[in-house]
């Protein structure tokens, strides 16, 4: 029976091009990607070994085993981290039991106070935990006890709300992936992705691939319904208190269209009396 750390190997094996690790191709090659024995080669072990790995009849490799299966399946530095993750994710380890997600107060206060910048803390499985109300303007996806990352494959409106929807969609389960390391066992993880693998056919082949990305900062373009496309600069922050919380802040380039549409989202959000107020007190040019 194949061990997650079998699975992971033979997921990648299958996906590595011989040519890209300057093996001849050959006519008469039946499997994708490379074999078992040439990935063994390329690692500096035996075939045999190999196989006991991917097969799951040994789930526990040396360090040097791990970094040579690294350098043979040409992982970068997220990916060997999860094959590491996976080779100690077996050993014998006390369970605690799940904590409720909470944000302090004082985070809370902090994005609160950022009126014109969208910005919200997820948990470990990505659910929103706090939100300020610029994020929930930006999207109701946003707003707290929401799941961005179901969101994204269940609801037809994230699709047209993120222009990049395929790439977007990619990153964030890669990322997924990196945030939860060896912990595939997680209940409430192994429930997130059997809603997700049942109802979106995306979902179940990024899931297929393993990719692996700790994806902290990027540019992403999204439509909003009222103050139209934005590109806007993402920021994950981990809460050195809370650490499987991640600060996630959106801002656009000073002076840019996104700016200035972020602004007026900022505007929109006030009561019609407060934008009357500020209407009235905006000085009006001299045209003589």
């Amino acid at each position: 029976m194949s061990s997650k750390l079998g699975e992971y190997l033979r997921v990648r094996r299958e996906r590595l091009r011989p040519d890209e690790v300057g093996l001849p191709v050959g006519a008469r090659r039946r499997v994708p990607g490379l074999r078992r024995e040439e990935v063994a080669l390329l690692a500096g072990i035996s075939a045999e070994y190999y196989l006991r790995l991917e097969q799951g009849r040994d789930r526990h490799p040396s360090e040097q085993v791990l970094d040579g299966l690294a350098r043979a399946l040409q992982l970068d530095a997220d990916a060997e981290t999860y094959l590491h993750e996976l080779a100690s994710s077996g050993r014998t380890r006390r369970r605690r039991p799940p904590r409720p997600e909470r944000v302090s107060p004082s985070v809370q206060s902090l994005i609160d106070n950022w009126t014109t910048t969208p910005a919200l803390v997820q948990g470990r499985l990505m659910t929103v935990l706090a939100a300020n109300a610029m994020a929930v303007a930006l999207s109701p996806f946003f707003a707290p006890g929401v799941n961005p990352l179901r969101a994204a494959f269940l609801e037809p409106e994230m699709r047209e709300f993120y222009r990049d929807w395929d790439e977007m969609t990619a990153k964030t389960v890669a990322y997924l992936r990196s945030i939860v390391g060896a912990g595939v066992d997680d209940p409430r993880l192994a429930e997130l992705i059997g809603e997700l693998s049942l109802s979106s056919e995306r979902f179940r082949m990024l899931w297929a691939r393993q990719d692996v990305r700790l994806r902290t900062s990027g540019v992403t373009g999204l439509l909003h319904p009222q103050v139209g496309p934005l590109d806007l600069h993402y920021e994950k922050l981990a809460l050195p208190s809370a650490p499987d919380q991640m600060l996630i802040t959106y801002h656009a380039e000073p002076g840019s269209p996104s700016y200035e549409r972020l602004q007026l989202l900022a505007h929109l959000m006030k009561p019609p009396s407060a934008r009357t107020r500020v209407a009235t007190a905006t000085p009006v040019p001299d045209e003589r």
